[in-house]
């Protein structure tokens, strides 16, 4: 029996929630008067940003029907589950229908690979299309980049869309070998590149007019945890090459969850999500705090600590190097102190220009005083650091008490950059 719309998006939206790599950060499109939608307005999933804010998004996937077997994903072509697809109309009638009620502010368009990749990136890419020139739709638009599709069906997609993600899915092909064997990282890396010779090139100015805008919001992949054996230091240094080459604006990474029908070769148990945490957590410090990966992974085996975050677990390994004075010391010595983030680490740069910091000030700079204080010296706190730094229960300390972390939290984490 035929599905309406209503039972399609059922079936669609819950089939889309596995694919965690959509945010709408970087868009500048503003609607200039006329038509719908804005994407630099504040934030039916909800996405958050790097800076903190909310945002829905529709998410769905065109179609879960596909012509792979990759063995962790519940669309595989061997899996039984209920199969639909959308077609372009009813997708851009629901985004416009969506956005008038105010339920979104923008479309995260994904799919299964239905015919071949070529004919699947010129679908997605045709939704777009028809919502920003037919519908005067300037909303945040996200669609998947099909790996395997050609420059010409890619080239598509970056006219209209916002931001792009052709997501690597595992982080050496050893694992995809074993688990996509279709699939490569050689093939989704040739989608990154061609992606950011587009967006390259839409940023160029030049005596001639500029070039039209290509991916506006930049581009993203996505990485599964848990699914494998590859250990967090393996994981960040392929996000860590991806970020050098490609210029990405995020890599996603996705906690392993059971599906329905799972492979025999797939760990029966989902990984503790605050892997999936502690993950962001150290990608944070990779980018914006000048860590290296063999300074974050403090473990022997390869993986990060789950007890305390990346840079309490540099701290901790690392007493030598503090305590920091808050009123002498560099700004990269400041950014290695737990707890104070590059904001945090501004201002005291900022206020130390005026006088000395004592202890106070650090809580008028609304700073996390109780985790910062065994670390640096302020004014008045030279002799209680060092005492604090010797002693063998500092980690007890400093651990976080246990809670449970939900997947929204593990998955939005360090959006604040405070850590």
């Amino acid at each position: 029996m035929a599905m309406d719309t209503h039972q399609k998006l059922k079936v669609l939206a819950d089939a889309a929630k596995y694919d965690a790599s959509c945010a709408s950060s970087g868009a500048k499109r503003s609607n200039k008067g006329k038509g719908l939608g804005n994407a630099t307005g504040s934030g039916i999933c909800h996405s958050y940003t790097p800076d903190g804010r909310c945002v829905s998004l529709l998410k769905i996937l065109l179609t879960n029907r596909c012509i792979y077997d990759c063995r962790y994903c519940v669309n595989r072509v061997s899996n039984d589950v209920q199969r639909a697809a959308f077609t372009v109309e009813e997708v851009v009638r629901l985004t416009i229908e969506f956005y008038r009620r105010n339920y979104i502010e923008g479309l995260f368009l994904s799919s299964g690979v239905v015919g071949d990749s070529d004919r699947t990136m010129d679908l997605l890419a045709e939704v777009a299309r028809r919502l920003r020139e037919d519908e005067e739709f300037h909303g945040y638009i996200h669609l998947k980049g099909v790996v395997g599709a050609s420059d010409e069906a890619l080239a598509k997609a970056g006219r209209h869309a916002d931001r792009i993600s052709a997501n690597v899915e595992l982080p050496v092909q050893e694992d995809l070998n074993k688990l996509a064997p279709e699939k490569s990282i050689e093939e989704a890396e040739g989608a990154m590149g061609f992606l950011k010779s587009g967006i390259d090139r839409s940023k160029e100015r030049g005596r001639r007019a500029r070039p039209p805008r290509f991916a506006p919001a930049g581009q993203s992949t996505q990485m599964i945890v848990g699914a494998t054996a590859s250990t967090d230091s393996t994981i960040l240094g392929t996000a860590n090459r991806l970020y050098d080459t490609y210029r990405l604006r995020r890599v996603y990474y996705t906690a392993y969850s059971p599906i329905p029908n799972a492979h025999q070769d797939l760990p029966a148990e989902t990984p503790e999500l605050v892997r999936e945490h502690r993950l962001y957590q150290a990608d944070w410090l990779l980018r914006f705090y000048e860590f290296g990966i063999e300074e974050v992974v403090t473990r022997d085996d390869g993986n990060l600590d789950l007890e305390v975050d990346p840079k309490m677990a540099w701290a901790l390994a690392n007493r030598a190097f503090f305590p920091v004075d808050l009123n002498s010391a560099p700004r990269e010595a400041l950014l290695r102190v737990p707890g104070l983030g590059t904001r945090s680490v501004a201002k005291i740069l900022k206020a130390r220009t005026r006088r000395r910091l004592r202890e106070a000030d650090l809580r008028e700079l609304r700073a996390p005083v109780k985790r910062i204080m065994p670390f640096i010296v302020a004014a008045d706190s030279w002799s209680a650091a060092a005492k604090r730094l010797d002693a063998p229960g500092l980690r007890a300390e400093v651990k976080p008490p246990s809670q449970q972390l939900m997947l929204f939290e593990a998955s939005t984490s360090a959006a604040t950059g405070q850590v």
